[in-house]
């Protein structure tokens, strides 16, 4: 039977893996898609508008806020961002999921928005603060002082894991993966998800009472 797509929302801590377990996400199912934000920001080298953000006016920007047309959106760093309703509307309908990689704040706008009912929220965890902290200095990109700061806004991450649907701690790459494919495969036999369930249903009922007239 026909069904709709899903609106995925992967939050973690930075060096949870959220990424590559989105990565993964998406070769396992390639029909999957990211969602494109909008942002008021300049584009920088090499980006395409369309492909890796919608490139608007600041108008533009508050007056789709104004008229309800982002399912999230924040300012950060003198810019907006933020994620059309449009888009995502149309993919649902159409039976494909989409995956947002956004935070907490975020994740709580889209799930008090129209798309509510679609929504699969599922927040991964570090097995551990110091397997946290061991695998932002490994990355070797940030001194002392901004590992700190990361690892401050990590836990005021992790203190909002109760307003997800699933969490995962992701002790074991492969695993965590398993676990994740298994929620989203039960997720899309939802009763929300499949559209073509009633009217099943109704000539299941037609059927028996035909047969018991």
């Amino acid at each position: 039977m026909k069904r709709r797509g899903l609106l995925i929302i992967l939050s973690s801590p930075s060096g949870a893996g959220k990424s590559t377990l989105a990565h993964r996400l998406m070769d396992w199912d390639p029909t999957l898609s990211f969602s494109v934000s909008a942002t008021t920001r300049t584009p920088r080298e090499g980006e395409v508008d369309g492909q890796d953000y919608h490139f608007i006016s600041e108008t533009r920007f508050k007056t789709l806020v104004k008229d309800g047309e982002m399912l999230e959106h924040a300012h950060v760093f003198g810019n907006f961002y933020g994620s059309p309703e449009g888009p995502v509307r149309d993919a649902i309908e159409a039976g494909r999921d989409v995956l947002f990689d956004i935070d907490w704040q975020g994740a709580e706008q889209i799930k008090h928005s129209t798309l509510r009912d679609h929504v699969l929220s599922i927040f991964v965890l570090p097995p551990s603060i110091a397997e946290l902290r061991r695998r932002l200095v490994g990355r070797g990109k940030d001194d002392e002082e901004t590992i700190a700061k990361r690892m401050q806004k990590s836990w005021d991450e992790i203190s909002h894991w109760h307003g997800y649907d699933y969490v995962l701690v992701n002790d074991d790459l492969d695993r965590t993966f398993d676990k994740l494919k298994t929620i989203v495969e039960a997720e899309r036999l939802r009763q929300a998800q499949q559209p073509d369930l009633f009217p099943f249903i109704r000539s299941l009922q037609a059927e028996f009472e035909e047969e018991n007239t």
